[in-house]
């Protein structure tokens, strides 16, 4: 009884792993294609064998291959060589580019068998036409300044350049490796490494001298604040001086139309002489 458990448990299990391996799902947006020891499954005209969204079975040493049929967007940024590219003017510049493509329902045989891995290879290849259309992207045409460089006019003239991208090889490359293309956009056009350092060097230093300027601005500021202080302290200095001799003046005014100004000054005179401890005495010559 138990050695029929353990057959029983272990058909079961091949069973299981059968139905897995048997069943497969294709989702919506996509086409499935199958191969048998390597080669396409084809219907009896010969043409290769498609499955539609759904759930779908096959043999479990059938291997599945699937077909995005709706659009994807292929970023450039991430493949080899990285995003430099070198311009007309021998400048190195930097982009990055996002190619929208999709696999053409009618073409899925060029598609899926046409080369290895369709998305890597398609990658590859746009970024070498980029970098082409960049190094052979005519500067000076008429519409720019005549001295702008490389750097300056691609960025301004990005949408033209994906445009004639998308003119010049779409069509063709359609047809070669089953692929529908939707458009290439260019985008994040920097400028060379030694321009970016120039650039941050030329702001650093207009930062600078803002920051020179400004402290210079507010050390003058400061000074003259201090100077009409001074000056508003000298004047109540020389007013409050004035006053004093004009009380004086009064006083003594006062005193000369009492008839008592000359024992006044008597008075004073022997109270300073009291107080001195040195007097100098001279004659008349």
């Amino acid at each position: 009884m138990i050695l029929y458990g353990i057959i029983a448990g272990v058909c079961a299990y091949l069973l299981f792993f059968v139905s897995a391996q048997c069943a497969f799902r294709v989702d919506e947006g996509a086409l499935a294609a199958l191969t048998r020891f390597g080669a396409a499954r084809r219907d009896s005209q010969g043409k290769i064998l498609l499955f539609s969204p759904g759930l779908h079975f096959k043999l479990p040493w059938d291997h599945l291959r699937l077909a995005p049929v709706r659009e994807q967007s292929l970023h450039l940024a991430g493949q080899i060589g990285g995003t430099t590219a070198i311009a007309s003017d021998g400048t190195v510049v930097h982009f990055d580019g996002v190619l929208r493509h999709a696999a053409d329902p009618a073409r899925v045989e060029q598609y899926l068998f046409g080369c290895d891995d369709p998305t890597e290879h398609l990658a590859n290849l746009f970024m070498c036409l980029v970098r082409n259309e960049i190094a052979n992207y005519a500067v000076g045409d008429g519409q720019g300044q005549p001295d702008e460089v490389a750097w300056s006019q691609l960025r301004r003239d990005s949408r033209q350049l994906s445009d004639q991208l998308e003119q010049r090889y779409t069509q063709r490359l359609a047809q070669r490796y089953g692929v529908v293309f939707s458009g290439v956009d260019l985008k994040d056009i920097l400028p060379p490494d030694a321009l970016v350092d120039a650039l941050n060097a030329v702001m650093n230093a207009r930062i600078q001298a803002q920051a020179d300027y400004a402290l210079a601005e507010a050390d003058s500021a400061r000074r003259v604040m201090a100077a009409q202080h001074n000056v508003e302290v000298a004047r109540r200095k020389a007013q409050a001086a004035a006053t004093e001799i004009k009380e004086l003046a009064r006083a003594l005014a006062q005193l000369q139309r009492d008839g008592i100004l000359s024992a006044y000054v008597d008075r004073r005179r022997v109270e300073i002489l009291s107080q001195a401890k040195h007097l100098l005495v001279g004659s008349a010559a």
